[in-house]
């Protein structure tokens, strides 16, 4: 093989080697979920999302980071024009020492202010509250996925789940004709 052909070789498995990156989801995800509230889609009904930023403090990052957080019992209210983040619990930073933060702090959430007047307008209609349902890394930064949600009864819960085993009885039948 002549030194052309192993140059011609060797560009061509760079080249698949780039392709192979460029379609790995792993290393091209913009969005990666950290954690989700899954008792917020069974205890709500979600009528509307919104992504909003979030003003944390450098050791809430790393925490956030590592998953240690949790969105059970939080929810978002606007209070004097600004949209605030209330009882999401972010464990503190091991190694931060003396400098932690405080894990049950109120966290200001960053949207524009149309976004929060349409915010505080669909909550002044009654029965609609803005629960947390998604904490995302997009691009580096910590995002929060914020629902405008609707409480659901007991029956409209038993009604979720009957679809939802209804719709899993109908994939499983659908694989097994396959087969």
């Amino acid at each position: 093989m002549s030194l052309r052909g192993k140059d011609a070789a060797a560009r061509e498995f760079r080249m698949a080697n780039k392709q192979q990156k460029k379609t790995d989801p792993q290393k091209n995800a913009d969005r990666r979920v950290l954690v989700s509230n899954r008792k917020a889609r069974h205890d709500y009904e979600i009528l509307d999302t919104i992504e909003a930023g979030i003003e944390l403090v450098g050791t809430e990052v790393k925490s956030i980071r590592d998953g240690k957080v949790n969105l059970g019992d939080s929810y978002a209210a606007i209070e004097q024009g600004q949209a605030w983040l209330i009882s999401m619990h972010v464990s503190p930073f091991p190694q931060a020492n003396q400098f932690n933060h405080e894990p049950l702090r109120k966290r200001r959430l960053l949207l524009h202010r149309r976004q929060i007047d349409k915010l505080e307008q669909r909550v002044q209609e009654k029965g609609f509250t803005l629960i947390p349902l998604a904490v995302t890394l997009v691009k580096n930064r910590v995002k929060i996925d914020i629902g405008v949600c609707r409480g659901k009864k007991l029956y409209d819960k038993r009604e979720s789940t009957k679809e939802r085993d209804a719709r899993r009885e109908m994939d499983r039948a659908r694989r097994e004709a396959q087969r």
